[in-house]
């Protein structure tokens, strides 16, 4: 009986969860309004270089994500000064909840409420309160040549993100952050897991393109640019990316 009765209160915070964050999510991607979006930044290996990267960071440093984010939305008749706005938090001191990478489906849903818990405790953010809430670990290169995949939850709208604390590895920090963002407002990936190689149609910027390779451009959610069939490079900048009409559906710019 006790056991039936932890599910029943378990399914019923789920439910509860549920309608918040598709009330929440409808008007995140309503388009009508800044979206405010925070990123917390957090020293992922406690190291004095990536500590130092951090502490230097500033808004500025993340700019041409809300550039970008002007520039597609202008693509699907959307047009706005400011369709984003993105603060920094102060450094978070505490490394967020593990992600169950092995763990079974219940294990993943406990993990996302001890994730939401976690960033209720411990948002020092001091502005307007978060739509999205972004939390970035930094690795210092080095010492961490390779990082975790990240994970951004449209339910919570929420997202863990490890990327490297080194200058020249901005750009593709930028591109990941933007990745993680649009996950959290319904985004699904759009390449194989197994190869990270884009799915086409939809993991394509062009799939109508004659011929199909190279591709210009990489899809937001298929991750690179397709050079030639299973060959592809992660783009350099955020201006070799778009937002594809299959994301651009799901984010609720075509409607």
């Amino acid at each position: 009986m006790h056991k039936h009765l932890r599910i029943f209160i378990l399914l019923l915070i789920l439910l509860i969860v549920a309608i918040g964050t598709w009330a929440t999510n409808m008007r995140a991607t309503d388009w009508s309004h800044p979206l405010r979006v925070v990123i917390y930044p957090i020293n992922g290996d406690q190291s004095d270089t990536t500590e130092d990267y951090i502490t230097n960071l500033d808004e500025q440093d993340f700019a041409s994500i809300k550039t970008f984010f002007i520039e597609e939305l202008e693509q699907y008749g959307i047009t706005s000064d400011e369709p984003i706005d993105i603060a920094l938090s102060p450094i978070i001191r505490q490394l967020p909840p593990k992600i169950p990478h092995q763990g079974s489906t219940l294990d993943i849903i406990l993990w996302s409420l001890k994730l939401r818990y976690w960033a209720f405790q411990r948002d020092e953010y001091q502005g307007p309160k978060a739509e999205i809430q972004l939390f970035a670990l930094y690795f210092d290169p080095q010492t961490s040549p390779a990082v975790k995949h990240s994970t951004g939850l449209e339910k919570g709208h929420i997202a863990v993100i490890n990327l490297f604390a080194n200058k020249k590895q901005k750009q593709s920090n930028l591109f990941i952050i933007t990745h993680e963002l649009l996950h959290t407002l319904g985004a699904t990936d759009k390449y194989n897991l197994a190869n990270n190689e884009p799915v086409y149609p939809h993991g394509f910027a062009e799939p109508d393109l004659q011929p199909l390779y190279p591709q210009t451009y990489a899809e937001v959610m298929g991750g690179r640019i397709p050079i030639a069939e299973g060959n592809s490079k992660i783009p350099e900048t955020l201006n070799e990316v778009i937002i594809g009409q299959q994301t651009a559906l799901e984010i609720r710019l075509i409607k």
